[in-house]
C-alpha cells in the first residue's frame, strides 16, 4: 500500500503550527503504527507585507479618528504592526475596539500584547469556530452596536480577497476604509516543493485548503504536468467558498470542516480513519 501524504498549503509562516499539531496527533493515532503519513509543505502563496512610509502614515492618520479596526487574518495583524512600528495602543489609543474573525487572529493579537494591556483593548470575535468568517463577525458587530451610521471602520486586509464585510458595513451606514497591508505572491514554478508532488500517490493524499485564492492558483498549475491528478486526491476545506473552489478545480473528494487548526486536525483524523477501514 502506498504511503499516505497530507499536503499543507498554507504560507510558510503559518504552516509550522499546523504541522506541529498534526505531527503530535499522528503519533498517537491507533491505526498508524506501521506507516505514519508524510507531511508535505506546499506554500501556494507567500505573504508579502507592504512596508511603505506613505502607507504607514495613512494607517496612523486613519487610526486617529476610527471607531473600530478589523483585522481579516493573522497576516493582517502581523503586517499592520510591522508597518506602523509601534505598540497598538500607542497608535490607536485605549478605547478603540478591534475585531477579528477567528482563533488564529486572536492568538496573533495576544502575541503582540493586544487585549492584555493594563487597560485592555476590547476584542470582538465570534465565539463559536463554526462562525469564524465574515458573516459570523458581522453578527457579533450587530450585537455590539445596533446603529453603524457614520461610524468609521478600518479593515486591514490583503490585496484582493472578499469585500462582503466592507460592503455590508457600508450598507449599514458605516464609513469604511479598507487598507491592504500585504500582498500574496504565488509559489514560483521553480520551487522544489512542486517536484515533491511527483513522488506522492495522489489517491492516498489529503490536501488541507484554507484559501480560495490559493486553490485557484493550484488549479492553474496542476493543468500541467499533473493533469487529472487531483481527481484522485481528497481535500478538506475550512470555508464553503474554499470548498466550491476545490470542487471547481477537480478534486475527487472534497470535505468541509470548521475554521481553525483544531478542526483541520480532526478532519485529517476522520479521513485517515475512513481510508483505513
Amino acid at each position: 500500500m502506498s504511503k499516505k501524504t497530507i499536503v499543507i498549503t498554507r504560507p510558510s509562516s503559518q504552516a509550522k503550527h499546523l504541522a506541529d499539531l498534526l505531527s503530535a496527533d499522528l503519533l498517537h493515532h491507533p491505526l498508524l503504527d506501521q506507516a505514519v503519513p508524510r507531511l508535505l509543505n506546499l506554500p501556494l502563496l507567500t505573504i508579502v507585507p507592504r512596508i511603505e512610509p506613505a502607507l504607514a502614515q495613512q494607517v496612523l492618520s486613519a487610526l486617529e479618528s476610527a471607531d473600530l479596526a478589523i483585522f481579516v487574518s493573522p497576516n493582517a495583524i502581523e503586517s499592520t504592526l510591522q508597518l506602523i512600528k509601534r505598540p497598538w495602543q500607542e497608535a490607536a489609543g485605549t478605547s478603540m475596539p478591534v475585531a477579528v474573525m477567528g482563533g488564529g487572529s486572536l492568538q496573533a493579537l495576544h502575541n503582540h500584547g493586544i487585549g492584555q494591556e493594563l487597560s485592555p483593548t476590547t476584542i470582538l470575535m465570534p465565539q463559536q469556530n463554526d462562525q469564524w468568517d465574515s458573516e459570523g463577525l458581522w453578527e457579533v458587530l450587530q450585537s455590539s452596536k445596533s446603529d453603524w451610521s457614520g461610524r468609521k471602520v478600518l479593515i486591514f486586509k490583503g490585496e484582493g480577497g472578499r469585500d462582503w464585510l466592507a460592503d455590508t458595513l457600508s450598507a449599514a451606514g458605516a464609513l469604511v476604509e479598507a487598507i491592504a497591508v500585504y500582498s500574496r505572491a504565488p509559489l514560483e514554478l521553480s520551487h522544489p516543493a512542486w517536484g515533491d508532488l511527483k513522488e506522492i500517490d495522489f489517491s492516498q493524499s489529503l490536501w488541507l485548503l484554507t484559501s480560495s485564492e490559493a486553490v485557484r492558483y493550484l488549479g492553474q498549475v496542476m493543468q500541467q504536468p499533473f493533469q487529472g491528478a487531483l481527481q484522485k486526491a481528497s481535500a478538506v476545506c475550512s470555508h464553503p467558498a474554499i470548498t466550491s473552489a476545490a470542487e471547481q478545480i477537480g478534486f475527487g473528494e472534497v470535505f468541509s470542516c470548521e475554521p481553525g487548526d483544531a478542526a483541520l486536525v480532526e478532519a485529517t483524523r476522520v479521513w485517515l480513519d475512513s481510508s483505513a477501514s
